[in-house]
């Protein structure tokens, strides 16, 4: 990175942090936004041809608006994040010729709110974010965030569902099969396919190993 790359992310991180001010979400932390620009960055300098100008505070502000997994506008929090990220950037004197490529990225990051990217920015921070699902970090969110819903490690009788419908929201495990694994063949990039698919086969072994434990 640049020295300005530099101060700009450490000023995009203050502004963030100071939004955040007084929530907590362990999922969704200063070390999510970390990890999710690394992954664009791994992404990007592997793809090329994006801008990492643009990249950088997407990938900071693109958790602005972060309301819980089963809040009713849940749909609506990443285009809530482009519209808070929009004004920032506005006001600190970002390009505005590149205010609406921020935006448009950090619209389409979400699962939930089904807009298909059309950037190469927009198609790496989806990927970035999307790591952060997969992986170990996967696996320690995954439990964290049914923890804090109120759901289980996982179905002591029925551990893999076998001989029951697959229901995440009671059982953290569950989510392996409803979500997580399929993630790999939603990558936009090869890049973030490739990583995608090895955090997967990773997060099997892992599960298995649990079954080994458990059973």
């Amino acid at each position: 990175m640049t020295p300005a790359q530099d101060q700009a992310r450490a000023r995009y991180r203050a502004a963030i942090a100071a939004h955040w001010d007084g929530q907590s979400d362990g999922a969704h932390d200063l070390g999510h936004l970390d990890r999710v620009w690394a992954n664009a960055v791994e992404i990007a300098r592997e793809e090329g041809g994006a801008d990492l100008e643009v990249l950088l505070p997407a990938a900071y502000f693109h958790d602005a608006v972060n309301l819980p997994k089963n809040h009713p506008d849940r749909a609506r929090a990443s285009v809530a994040s482009a519209d808070w990220a929009s004004a920032f950037l506005a006001a600190d004197g970002f390009a505005p010729a590149k205010i609406a490529a921020v935006a448009h990225a950090i619209a389409t990051h979400s699962f939930s709110a089904n807009i298909t990217p059309e950037t190469p920015e927009a198609a790496i921070l989806q990927d970035a974010d999307r790591l952060e699902a997969l992986g170990a970090i996967g696996i320690a969110r995954m439990f964290h965030v049914g923890g804090a819903m109120g759901g289980l490690l996982f179905d002591a009788e029925d551990p893999l569902a076998q001989n029951r419908p697959l229901d995440d929201k009671r059982f953290s495990l569950d989510h392996l099969e409803v979500k997580l694994f399929p993630i790999a063949q939603t990558m936009r990039t090869a890049t973030g396919r490739e990583l995608a698919l090895a955090r997967v086969e990773w997060m099997r072994s892992f599960r298995a190993r649990l079954l080994r434990e458990i059973t």
